[in-house]
């Protein structure tokens, strides 16, 4: 199994951008695919992003295309997600995920991290 930790999150004013790092151990990365879901506050988990194993093909939600890009980079165990002009309605807890199949659905992982805290300030 593949053990996820997100990094990265914390207060951001509108406008800026920052980038969120999921750290993969226990297994070799580029076995899973991956993918970023966010959750707002009092609000459901939403898919945000996917990526395939090489890192070679994302697909992104339309609330988030052309702001949100997904990398990954086995070599490091990682997946990136650089966030720019980030608004109010970012904010919440966002999480990594990966498992055996891509897909917009949480139901397509099977191991997720703790999530990372966004707040994004006016």
């Amino acid at each position: 199994q593949v053990h996820l930790v997100e990094s990265g999150g914390g207060l951001v004013q509108a406008g800026g951008s920052l980038r969120l790092v999921c750290t993969a151990s226990g297994d070799t990365f580029s076995n899973y695919p991956a993918a970023w879901f966010r959750q707002a506050p009092g609000k459901e988990r939403v898919f945000v992003g996917f990526t395939t194993r090489g890192g070679a093909y994302t697909r992104y939600a339309d609330s988030v295309k052309g702001r949100f890009t997904i990398s990954k980079d086995n070599a490091k165990n990682a997946m990136y997600l650089q966030i720019i002009h980030v608004n109010p309605e970012d904010t919440g807890i966002y999480y990594c995920a990966a498992g055996g199949r891509t897909g917009a659905s949480q139901g397509d992982y099977e191991f997720w991290g703790q999530g990372t805290q966004v707040t994004v300030s006016t």
